[in-house]
């Protein structure tokens, strides 16, 4: 009998332990060199801590340990592997992937975003997804341009790399 709740255990332990995959977006996965270096980086923590969990001696805690770092190495190879490294760009002349683009709001606020890939996106930081909302309003656009997102207008005052 205790045998028996012994694997009863283990088996709610192991079923506690497999997290759901990360989503993985169908947009094109363009990713700017910093971007690269960073999903990288990531599949490399995430393979180093994989490691760590599977030479812990007991099971439950094994599995335990496992569950992130199995999912993340899952995630980022898969991110890694279908990147596409965009060029910095050259001109300035028209809003591509990788810009940086300075523009006016309709309700007086000026903002500041650099045109990244999905992983590396963090609008704290002044970066936006190329699959952004603003971003797609704004790819393929030129100083001057007005282009409407929503209710809002927003007026491009430079670009730059």
């Amino acid at each position: 009998m205790s045998v028996a709740f012994a694997k009863e255990e283990s088996a709610e332990a192991a079923s506690e332990t497999v997290l759901p995959a990360r989503p993985i977006s169908d947009r094109i996965n363009l990713v700017t060199e910093a971007g690269l270096k960073m999903l990288r980086d990531e599949l490399a923590r995430a393979r180093q801590a994989l490691e760590a969990a599977g030479a812990l001696e007991d099971v439950n805690e094994r599995r335990r340990h496992s569950a992130v770092p199995v999912r993340d190495v899952t995630y980022y190879a898969e991110r890694v592997r279908t990147a596409q490294l965009m060029p910095v760009p050259t001109s300035h002349d028209v809003i591509a992937f990788g810009h940086t683009v300075t523009f006016a709001r309709d309700d007086g606020r000026t903002q500041t975003f650099r045109i990244v890939g999905e992983d590396e996106a963090n609008p704290a930081q002044a970066s936006i997804s190329h699959g952004s909302p603003v971003a797609i309003a704004l790819i393929g656009k030129s100083v001057g341009d007005v282009v409407q997102l929503g209710q809002r207008e927003l007026e491009i005052l430079s670009i730059s790399s």
